[in-house]
């Protein structure tokens, strides 16, 4: 498959199925939830019942992929050199790195924000002259004026299941809300409707700034670095080496979880901590979850180059930055060290009397090489850093640099690791981000009438 030969506009109504293994099983799992929520309608009760099938409908949703991911999907796959692909399968998936010490470290092997389309090699780079055009000058082969805009289909299989889960989970909480209390003073009142109205409302809200931004990165067309002008263009193109190059980040000081090569970074280090609770009744249970204890960003400027020239992008200046997928994630059963370890053990006993039962370091950012999505604001550079770098001002491109600290009306400055579009193609339509959760809220509202 070629990109010629697909088509990026997903219409009114796609029928979407998984295209993974996993999204089949995910897919079969939920639709056995769902079927045994409708057979237990006669015997568990029909607000039971229907509460068991919305839950399986949400699972349906969630492994619904986007309209355009299945194409993507294999487009990549046949694209890429069967040597790369190895490759990559080779770096990706679960390793153990100590049995002993219950280490292990996790590459996805699905990177849904990586090339889609092949991009060139760090060795056809011209460090010699990093602003000037590759090769012909030519723009990428994944640069929006060659394979275009892609365009989420307004309605999918995602809608139809989601919009069934919130009826269901509607139907099930009005069904209680109407059942006479065993004890009048277990009467919940109006207080589930209002809840529900209250997560439909922020979920609105969401799905609006989600909306909001798809729409941005529809509308605004793409600029080529060569012909960019002072303002706020919108750029694609691949992550090359700046002035100061790439870095190698050590994941909270450690030697053993580093990644080399990257302009930007983001890593959060988390404890997967347990506590006993006791509830109303007096019984005891343990709860778990991961708190974050500790994480840190940062970057460098760094080249974005489409083909037909390089631009320099100052990376930490942007306040909305999107590294998508994780790049690589450690986990194990203690900490880097034992004086860590007996620290971390100390501070949740005696602060949150919690034990620390697991550990995971994650690892997001932007790499040599990645293609990157930037919507930012364009100035002159000063003239002291142009003299400095020897440039004579004769290409357009080297003069200026992009900076995303400062919006202009109607556009946010954004910076998101992946192609316009892949991410476009992960995306769905914001009919798609805003139809279940006012559904949810206006049910909200509904239910206060059975209060």
């Amino acid at each position: 498959m070629v990109a010629n030969d697909m088509d990026f506009i997903g219409g009114g109504f796609k029928l979407t199925t998984p295209y993974t293994f996993v999204g089949w099983l995910i897919w079969v799992f939920g639709g056995v939830i769902t079927a045994f929520g409708m057979i237990s309608m006669g015997s568990e009760g029909l607000p039971m019942g229907l509460g068991i099938a919305a839950m399986g409908l949400l699972v349906m949703a969630g492994g619904t992929p986007g309209s355009l991911e299945a194409g993507l999907h294999h487009l990549r796959k046949g694209a890429m050199p069967p040597e790369e692909l190895e490759a990559k399968a080779q770096q990706s998936g679960l390793t153990v790195d100590s049995w002993f010490l219950q280490q292990t470290t996790l590459v996805p092997t699905n990177d849904p924000n990586d090339w889609i389309l092949p991009a060139p090699g760090p060795q056809t780079w011209d460090s010699a002259n990093p602003y000037g055009p590759h090769g012909d000058g030519s723009p990428l082969p994944e640069h929006p004026v060659k394979v275009g805009t892609p365009r989420p289909a307004t309605m999918t299989s995602f809608a139809v299941f989601a919009s069934l889960a919130v009826l269901c989970g509607l139907g099930a909480v009005g069904a209680v809300m109407q059942a006479e209390p065993v004890d009048p003073s277990e009467d919940m009142g109006a207080t589930p409707a209002l809840i529900i109205a209250a997560v439909g409302l922020v979920m609105s809200l969401v799905g609006y700034f989600r909306s909001k931004a798809l729409a941005q990165m529809l509308d605004t067309p793409t600029s080529l670095v060569r012909s960019a002008a002072v303002g706020h263009p919108e750029l694609v193109g691949q992550v090359r080496p700046g002035l100061t190059g790439g870095m190698t980040v050590n994941v909270d000081g450690s030697d053993r979880m580093v990644m080399h090569n990257m302009v930007g970074f983001y890593w959060t280090y988390e404890q997967y901590q347990c506590r006993t609770v006791r509830d109303s009744e007096g019984n005891t249970k343990e709860e778990c979850s991961w708190v974050t204890i500790r994480s840190d960003r940062g970057g460098v400027p760094f080249m974005l180059h489409d083909g037909t020239g390089g631009i320099k992008v100052n990376l930490t200046s942007f306040k909305r930055t999107d590294y998508g997928q994780f790049l690589k994630r450690w986990d194990g059963a203690f900490a880097e060290s034992l004086g860590k370890q007996l620290m971390a053990s100390a501070v949740a006993g005696l602060l949150g009397g919690a034990t620390v039962k697991e550990h995971r370091w994650t690892l997001y950012g932007l790499r040599l090489g990645d293609p990157v999505y930037v919507l930012g604001q364009t100035k002159p550079r000063p003239a002291e850093e142009l003299q400095a770098e020897g440039l004579d001002g004769t290409l357009g491109n080297s003069t200026i640099e992009v900076w995303g600290n400062e919006d202009a009306p109607g556009t946010k400055c954004t910076l998101m690791r992946g192609s316009e579009l892949s991410n476009i193609g992960k995306s769905r339509s914001g009919f798609e981000m805003l139809m279940p959760p006012i559904v949810l809220m206006l049910g909200g509202l509904a239910l206060l009438g059975l209060a």
